[in-house]
């Protein structure tokens, strides 16, 4: 449950950074650092929410890009 909360954090502050920087200077270093970081965020959510629960409601939402993650803690409780 602690990996699947840090990754949650991580997948959406990454995406507030990347977003952040797509409208203002879109420096490329940015999504060269932050992209891959983001992506492995986003499959650590999904792969940790699989081994947390065999519900299917959490499962689901952990599959939203930026806050599945963190909908899928809420729904697990």
């Amino acid at each position: 449950m602690q990996l699947l909360r840090v990754a949650a954090g991580i997948e959406l502050i990454s995406l507030l950074v990347l977003l952040g920087n797509l409208a203002t200077v879109h420096a490329a270093w940015v999504a060269t650092l932050l992209g891959p970081l983001h992506g492995c965020a986003y499959l650590v959510v999904v792969g940790a929410t699989l081994a947390a629960t065999r519900r299917a409601g959490p499962r689901l939402l952990a599959v939203v890009p930026g806050v599945g993650g963190l909908l899928a803690l809420r729904r697990l409780g």
